[in-house]
């Protein structure tokens, strides 16, 4: 077997425009991937095709050798492209032996996975509102959900700030009781200092996790804010290297790590990294926040890795099209994701549909303005 063409596919979902790769074979067998990157549509769409001389006419169920190559070629270095290309040779490779993924990579260690649900909170920056919200999103299933509470700060936040973000953790843990897990999300936006203060001041709602409180490739100011606070800190999605995450996880105080696929090397990074993990009796809890696609991506991973915490899910909170432009997502009941069994990652798209929804310019997320919590493209 071997690759004879590529394609990509740009959807412009309205706070991140998705990326779709296609490989296609001289068996008539396409693998789907995905190579979504934030404000790196372009780069990311581009550098799959510039890589075209080194995958074509190669054997895409040889995944291991074809993503050295790449690493190799790239000077020892990765993307989210690279990452697209090797998430299509592994359902190329499903596809071909009839089996789901999660089939070649192990096994099941459980038949579904927990979810969170993040990109909920779609409104005013208000306590009300966060309320309100997280109640119907508990009536949904989920025992678990994630937001970030403190609006536009950066490093500092002010006392009206500091009160605000507060009175919003305090409105959503009341509204849901103490039975469902709250997970704060610092999106690397603290100074230490800062990041302490509001670790203390958290830990009265006694929150599942405090991610990325100061800037995550800081791995000593991570490790300075997880050994003052009371509250467990986890981070990691912008990390690429295994080697990078073991210098996280060497200041054993972050037993939590978050690798994005789209960083660490797609399905096989993934799993080496989950391996790493366990080396420090650690779990994963994979970041995720692209298209439905991926999120079965790692639910293929998840319900193979033992040392598998919990998995970011945005699918109920997208537009309602994003269920639509494909087939084989996977569902969240009662707070879990259930797995579907199709060959590869059994996920089809609908490139009829997809292409009512074209990439633009103002379908891009900026944390750090005012108003970042309505996910409303900028060109509305």
């Amino acid at each position: 077997m071997k690759i004879i063409d590529a394609r990509t596919i740009v959807v412009g979902n309205p706070w991140k425009n998705w990326i779709f790769v296609q490989l296609f074979t001289d068996e008539g067998i396409t693998g789907i991937g995905e190579a979504t990157g934030g404000l790196s549509t372009r780069p990311n769409e581009a550098a799959v095709h510039e890589l075209r001389s080194l995958y074509i006419g190669e054997d895409p169920r040889n995944i291991i050798a074809l993503w050295d190559r790449l690493y190799k070629s790239l000077f020892l270095d990765q993307n989210a492209a690279m990452a697209g290309i090797e998430m299509a040779c592994w359902d190329i490779l499903g596809k071909s032996l009839n089996v789901p993924v999660w089939r070649l990579l192990g096994g099941q260690t459980r038949t579904r996975i927990r979810a969170y649900a993040n990109g909920w909170y779609q409104g005013p920056r208000e306590a009300r509102f966060f309320a309100e919200r997280a109640k119907e999103i508990v009536a949904k299933g989920y025992t678990a959900l994630k937001f970030d509470p403190f609006g536009d700060a950066y490093r500092f936040l002010s006392r009206s700030d500091f009160q605000l973000s507060m009175d919003i953790i305090r409105a959503v843990r009341e509204a849901v009781g103490d039975s469902i897990d709250i997970l704060i999300e610092g999106h690397d936006r603290f100074s230490v200092s800062t990041a302490i203060e509001v670790g203390h001041a958290i830990a009265e709602f006694q929150p599942f996790w405090f991610e990325t409180p100061v800037m995550s490739t800081e791995i000593e100011a991570m490790e300075a804010v997880a050994k003052a606070i009371p509250v467990r800190v986890v981070g990691g999605e912008r990390y690429a290297t295994k080697a990078e995450f073991a210098r996280l996880l060497n200041t054993r105080v972050i037993d939590v790590i978050q690798p994005e696929i789209l960083n660490c090397g797609g399905v096989t990074g993934l799993t080496k990294v989950a391996a790493l993990a366990e080396a420090y009796d650690a779990f994963v809890a994979p970041h995720n926040a692209q298209s439905p696609f991926t999120t079965v991506v790692n639910s293929h991973v998840g319900v193979t890795v033992a040392n598998f915490l919990i998995q970011e899910c945005f699918d109920d909170f997208l537009v309602p099209w994003s269920r639509e432009i494909m087939s084989g997502t996977v569902h969240i009941v009662d707070g879990y994701i259930e797995l579907p069994d199709g060959p590869g990652f059994g996920v089809t798209l609908n490139e009829d549909l997809m292409a009512n929804y074209p990439y633009a310019e103002g379908n891009f997320l900026r944390l750090f303005q005012p108003g970042w919590e309505r996910r409303v493209s900028a060109t509305h």
